[in-house]
C-alpha cells in the first residue's frame, strides 16, 4: 500500500475516534495536542510523506485503536512505524493482531 494511502487511512481512523487532523504549512514538527476538549493532530504539509506517517503513528500510539477497524496493511504500517521509532518498546496491547498461524 502506498504511503499516501496509509496516511489517508490513518487520518480517517483518527477522525473516527473524534480527533481533528489538520495539515498545514509552517515551522513546526507536528504531533498531537489538546485544544480545549478537542484532540488535534497537526501534520506539516512541507514534510515528506514518510515523516507525516511517523507523526501520525506517534500521535495514535495511545489511541484506542481496538475500537475501530483498520485494514491489515494500515495496522502493519503502524506497527512498523512504532518499531522504527522505538525498537525496544513493546507494541501497545490494543493493537496486537490475533495469531492466525495454525501450527
Amino acid at each position: 500500500m502506498k504511503t499516501a494511502t496509509i496516511i489517508s487511512e490513518l487520518i480517517d481512523a483518527a477522525e473516527r475516534m473524534g480527533m481533528e487532523v489538520r495539515v498545514e504549512k509552517g515551522n513546526f514538527k507536528g504531533g498531537r495536542c489538546q485544544v480545549g476538549n478537542q484532540a488535534v493532530i497537526m501534520l506539516n504539509k512541507r514534510h515528506p510523506e514518510e515523516v507525516r506517517l511517523a507523526v501520525l503513528a506517534r500521535s495514535l500510539r495511545d489511541a484506542p485503536l481496538d475500537t475501530i477497524y483498520l485494514k491489515p496493511a494500515v495496522r502493519d504500517a503502524l506497527h512498523d512505524a512504532w518499531r522504527d521509532a522505538d525498537p525496544d518498546s513493546p507494541l501497545p496491547a490494543s493493537t496486537e493482531l490475533p495469531d492466525t498461524d495454525a501450527s
